[in-house]
């Protein structure tokens, strides 16, 4: 089902489809091999059409051609054995240009110091295919998070360059980490933004197998699609951590509060998970991103604003909640469990441990951290010791925070990890954990808007 812009609103969306067999094989290309093009360009194979996907990082297209996985995605490296014939990897722009007649763009576009998205990656490839040459008609599909203008940015410069003949698609990703292959194969929507239809209908073939509602509109509109959608995602997030801190004020319970709010159909019970705030590739660097569009444009942004300040100090909570046991943290043992953003992937990007375990070292606290993906982060800060399990990391420590809701965490025998702590004291900053077991097993429980002890925290509605 096509959904077109209209002036009542847009059409109700239908649930998406199981994955249909593809209606004809396209030659796909894939710049850029992260998070999104390679999962992309699996996806994409899996579909049955045929993927050259190219990088710049030489350590990366061999580990691939070697069948290594250079980033970590569940399912991602059996859905790549599954679907190796129809699967390229190559560091030349050429070759993909030859073997591809729709190049998709998945490039990263960090924030700059300015709070902007840094778009040098993308106007890269833009000046490799004026340097490649040749009349061949492709259509550039962005993928990556771009701030609304960039398509008409790209579409000056492709035709200043000579490239009239390259089409230009807007398609933004809607991947959360950790589930990305399902997201891909089973979208609640397809969001294509062109300049022409033709081009809008190549991108949308590529899609049919999946059955998924496509909406169908300008570049403009498409990009800002993604920037909405995260921002609004992250304002509920912000929104549910200060009802938490009120909660802890007024001696209410966050977990019955959200789940009473989300059996409401306008609100929906997705994001209202509270906890030491949100981070990642995308929600951090989106809301940025699209406040600072918002004020080069003239307009402030006041709610985006409050947005990211919540998301700061939420993290810095914490540090409150651990000097209100221990006191000064001095010499303090504290124990981190999980490093990465969230479950499910070895992401470290604004990930909330790095500003947790920056905070504790300034402190003079002693910070040891298990994750059972992430292995080392003396890259991004120096100072943490990495523990072999849990148990070692727990070994005599004042403190424990749960930092990221891995189910090997949920899953550990914590009445038996009690009595290798100095003090049970367990900060639970994703309210993971069953605040009455804790309680039970000997510890000084405490989550993010949950009643000391557990009290409160029951409850049906």
């Amino acid at each position: 089902m096509t959904l077109q812009e209209q002036p009542g609103g847009p059409a109700a969306a239908p649930e998406p489809a199981a994955p249909q067999a593809p209606t004809a094989m396209a030659r796909v290309g894939v710049i850029g091999a992260g998070y999104v093009g390679l999962v992309t360009g699996v996806c994409l194979s899996a579909l049955g059409h045929q993927v050259t996907v190219r990088d710049i990082d030489p350590r990366k297209i061999g580990a691939l051609n070697d069948g290594g996985v250079p980033i970590y995605e569940p399912g991602l490296d059996a859905l790549m054995r599954d679907n190796a014939e129809r699967l390229r990897y190559t560091l030349s722009l050429e070759r993909l240009l030859e073997s591809s007649d729709i190049v998709f763009v998945a490039v990263d576009t960090p924030p700059t110091y300015s709070g902007d998205a840094d778009l040098s990656r993308v106007m890269t490839v833009v000046d490799e295919l004026a340097a490649v040459g040749g009349d061949a008609r492709h259509v550039l599909v962005m993928k990556s998070t771009v701030p609304v203008g960039t398509g008409e940015q790209v579409r000056e410069a492709l035709d200043r360059r000579g490239l009239s003949q390259v089409g230009y698609v807007s398609n933004p990703e809607f991947l959360k980490e950790g589930a990305a292959l399902d997201d891909f194969m089973r979208p609640d929507r397809v969001v294509i933004g062109s300049f022409t239809p033709a081009d809008g209908d190549r991108v949308a073939e590529i899609y049919a197998p999946l059955g998924a509602p496509v909406v169908r509109t300008s570049v403009p509109t498409a990009e800002m699609v993604k920037y909405a959608s995260n921002a609004f995602l992250a304002t509920k997030i912000s929104f549910i951590n200060e009802i938490a801190n009120v909660c802890e004020e007024v001696g209410a319970d966050v977990g019955v509060v959200a789940q009473g709010m989300g059996l409401d159909r306008r609100i929906g019970g997705a994001f209202l998970q509270a906890g030491i705030g949100f981070g990642g590739s995308c929600f951090p660097k989106d809301v940025a991103a699209l406040k600072q569009l918002a004020g080069n444009s003239g307009y402030h942004f006041q709610l985006l604003t409050s947005v990211i300040e919540v998301n700061e100090l939420q993290k810095r909570r914490v540090i409150g909640k651990l000097k209100k046991h221990l006191g000064a943290l001095g010499g303090r043992r504290v124990a981190m469990l999980g490093l990465a953003f969230k479950p499910g992937t070895d992401d470290m990007r604004e990930a909330a441990s790095l500003v947790l375990a920056g905070r504790l070292l300034a402190e003079g606290a002693q910070v040891v951290a298990w994750d059972p993906v992430v292995a080392d982060i003396s890259d991004r800060l120096v100072g943490v010791t990495i523990a072999r399990d849990p148990a070692e990391a727990l070994e005599a420590a004042d403190a424990c925070v749960v930092v990221t809701e891995w189910p090997e965490v949920v899953r550990l025998d914590w009445p038996a990890l009690a009595g290798r702590m100095a003090r049970p004291v367990l900060i639970d900053g994703r309210n993971a954990l069953d605040p009455d077991a804790m309680a039970a097993a000997g510890y000084t429980y405490e989550g993010i808007g949950r009643l000391p002890g557990g009290r409160g925290a029951g409850g049906s509605v």
